[in-house]
């Protein structure tokens, strides 16, 4: 009955596990949103998050540290940056079709040594839940917002961060002008190319810490196509989000809490086909993206190439 998911233990369950679910789409997003306002639609980022979680997995696997697991995921991320960086910043390579080869490239890759160094699918001990002093004994709120572990914490301590960065650095300022505008960057001295590359690497850094917030902070296991195409909706909230880090902690937070709900429904056993529960999400997000691109103006030199005139 619909009245199961009403309950107070219910409700709180469904927003914990939405907070807990919108972590790797909220660190890959600001990743993403770092390079689309670079300039740089970089479609791969469900390829390197594939990367990130093997890297953070086997390493784990292997050592039992959680730390070297996370750093190995963002090397491992900013590498596939680093790739697709090169292919459509310095070779001018479509950008949207070299997302899709480096995409397919990290899902074959992650497969691939995935059945060479582990084979099956085992478990690890991943990072535990953390209770902050007093704020988790609040009642309710306590429960919702101050139990989760650390790799939560990290990611919503990003959208601050992501915030400094484009509003209240330099920086941020170049990275806004060469997506916007490379042409008069570049007149006043910003090397177009390198800010693109920062873009580019830092943001699938992001990707990659978001894959190893699934494989060594929500599931810890690896499988092969864990994603499911997570990477594709994090590129998606970015438009959703308006490319600002509040927008996209917005989108990601009702994305994920509408997944929350559609596992507690299957878990109630509310007669509502299976198929049609997991749909709702992504349902959602395209409903939104209708009516959202309406309102929202992309970087003008997104997905645009530059060369210097001269």
């Amino acid at each position: 009955m619909i009245s199961d998911l009403l309950t107070t233990a219910v409700l709180i369950g469904i927003l914990h596990s939405g907070i807990r679910l919108a972590t790797p789409y909220l660190l890959a997003a600001l990743g993403e949103a770092v390079s689309q306002r670079s300039g740089v639609l970089d479609l791969g980022v469900d390829g390197i998050m594939l990367m990130g979680a093997f890297a953070a997995f086997f390493t784990v696997f292997q050592t039992g540290n959680l730390w070297l697991g996370v750093g190995a995921a963002l090397v491992v991320g900013a590498l596939m940056g680093l790739l697709m960086a090169v292919i459509s910043v310095t070779f001018q390579a479509e950008q949207g079709i070299s997302g899709i080869g480096l995409y397919l490239f990290g899902l074959g890759l992650s497969s691939l040594l995935f059945r060479v160094l582990i084979g099956s699918v085992v478990g690890v001990s991943g990072f535990e839940e953390i209770k902050i002093p007093v704020l988790s004994s609040i009642p309710v709120v306590g429960d919702i917002f101050f139990n989760h572990n650390i790799l939560v914490y990290l990611a919503y301590l990003m959208v601050p961060a992501i915030w400094f960065l484009f509003d209240k650095t330099t920086l941020g300022l170049k990275v806004r002008a060469v997506g916007q505008n490379p042409e008069a960057a570049d007149s006043l001295g910003v090397s177009v190319n390198r800010v693109r590359y920062f873009g580019v690497i830092f943001g699938a850094a992001l990707a990659g810490v978001a894959g190893a917030s699934l494989s060594i902070g929500t599931l810890n296991v690896f499988q092969e196509n864990m994603t499911n195409g997570l990477g594709f909706i994090a590129v998606a909230l970015v438009y959703f989000g308006g490319w600002r880090p509040v927008g996209v902690l917005l989108g990601s937070l009702l994305f994920a809490t509408v997944n929350s709900l559609q596992l507690w429904v299957q878990v109630k056993g509310i007669p509502i086909p299976s198929d049609l529960a997991v749909m709702l999400p992504y349902l959602l997000t395209i409903i939104v993206l209708i009516f959202a691109t309406n309102q929202i103006k992309q970087p003008a030199a997104l997905d645009k190439p530059f060369e210097r005139s001269g």
